[in-house]
């Protein structure tokens, strides 16, 4: 589970000086999805891959076919 504090800090770092209370479930919610989706994507990657590993290059694709370019890692 990621802790108050810690969505406190990505908070901080997004920009934004005040929260309440229930924003800390939603944004667990939320990261909940967003992983979910992003690992599945990962996990698809790997095994055409023909792969039990993941490797940096797997996120960034997953990441990039999600409409999310990552930065500083080939491809």
């Amino acid at each position: 589970m990621i802790t108050k504090p810690a969505i406190r800090r990505l908070a901080r770092r997004g920009g934004v000086k005040r929260t309440t209370g229930p924003i800390y479930e939603e944004t667990r919610g939320v990261l909940k999805v967003f992983l979910e989706d992003v690992i599945r994507d990962v996990v698809t990657y790997t095994e055409h891959a023909k792969r039990k590993t993941v490797n940096a290059m797997d996120i960034a694709n997953a990441l990039k076919c999600q409409g999310r370019t990552l930065y500083g890692f080939g491809g």
